[in-house]
């Protein structure tokens, strides 16, 4: 796949049926929050695989454990401030009536993961019960907005070497089908290394040379021994959900999520390591009434989140904060 094709239309996650995505973006800072929407419930998994997480509700959708459902997964930026996002998003949920009955009350299951942005500007500012809240009131089955928006705002790539050499993140969405079935993915990339082009591993965004505007190459710098810089633990993070239309039990979810951080490794280098709280969720809205053939779901899943990773900076916009400009793979 050509540079060229991975920035052409390639569908988006709320092509799965039962699927909505809203963004609410701060006007004060790089910073923001996204929601995946789930109003008739999705059946539901997680892997967290990088060591430093940020995120909330997780053990619940463990197979064995009892609600399977969700209603809503919040994807932040704001590190562990940001999950303060998902309290908005159960406001907004209650208010319409989506929820897990309990007794007299409707109690919507809203799991969420966050993102280390507080890099850029006033980090006084992150999203709140507000921002959540308004990321669900801008919801809609619409294609979303990608790149320097929501929880990729204020994302930073290739961080390994240094914040000076680090590149923009963003957030970044795709979909495929196959048998009548659809999988799509939406990933906000905050990566600590760098992104590749998961056909051609051609480089996309990551650490820079000393010129501002070669790509290091961070897998083969440190294997030749060249020493990443002291970064703050767990300053980085790439989150996402992967959503299918596919009948799925709690149990293939949670494999699906397995499957899908194939897609994180083939287009992150590193990926999953100490400094980033790598989190995928995976949603399963049964609206094709057809059953999970898990060979296919899994191939598909590590597809589309690949390529959502790299539009997620393919897409994005670069910025200037205090003077210094942090630029996206489109500048280079």
């Amino acid at each position: 796949m050509s540079a060229s094709q991975t920035l052409a239309p390639q569908g988006a996650i709320t092509d799965v049926a039962g699927i909505e995505v809203g963004h609410f973006t701060h006007t004060r800072r790089a910073t923001g929050c996204t929601v995946v929407l789930a109003r008739q419930g999705a059946v539901a998994g997680v892997d967290v695989r990088g060591a430093a997480p940020g995120t909330r509700e997780t053990d619940l959708l463990a197979p064995t454990n009892l609600v399977d459902r969700v209603h809503a997964v919040m994807l932040s930026g704001g590190s562990a401030w940001g999950l303060d996002a998902a309290g908005g998003a159960m406001r907004w949920l209650e208010e319409q009536g989506i929820g897990l009955g309990v007794g007299p009350a409707v109690v919507p299951i809203v799991p969420a993961a966050v993102l280390f942005d507080l890099y850029l500007g006033d980090l006084s500012v992150r999203p709140d019960a507000a921002a959540g809240l308004a990321a669900c009131t801008a919801a809609s089955a619409r294609a979303p907005e990608e790149g320097s928006v929501g929880a990729g705002a204020g994302a930073l790539v290739g961080k390994i070497f240094g914040l000076d050499r680090a590149m923009k993140g963003g957030i970044g969405t795709v979909s495929v089908r196959a048998a009548g079935i659809t999988v799509g993915a939406i990933v906000a990339c905050n990566a600590l290394g760098d992104v590749v082009d998961p056909d051609t591993g051609a480089l996309v965004a990551g650490a820079r040379k000393d010129d501002g505007r070669t790509l290091m190459d961070s897998r083969r710098a440190l294997l030749a021994g060249q020493p990443p810089k002291r970064l703050i633990p767990g300053g980085n993070t790439t989150i996402g959900v992967v959503a299918t239309d596919a009948v799925l039990t709690k149990s293939q979810a949670a494999r699906l999520a397995t499957v899908g951080h194939d897609g994180f490794a083939r287009a992150i280098n590193p990926a999953h390591t100490l400094l980033d709280g790598d989190t995928l969720f995976a949603l399963g809205t049964g609206a094709s009434g057809r059953a999970a053939e898990m060979m296919l779901l899994a191939t598909m899943a590590a597809e589309a989140v690949a390529l959502a990773t790299v539009r997620a900076v393919r897409t994005a916009r670069g910025m200037t904060v205090d003077g210094v400009r942090v630029p996206a793979a489109g500048e280079l």
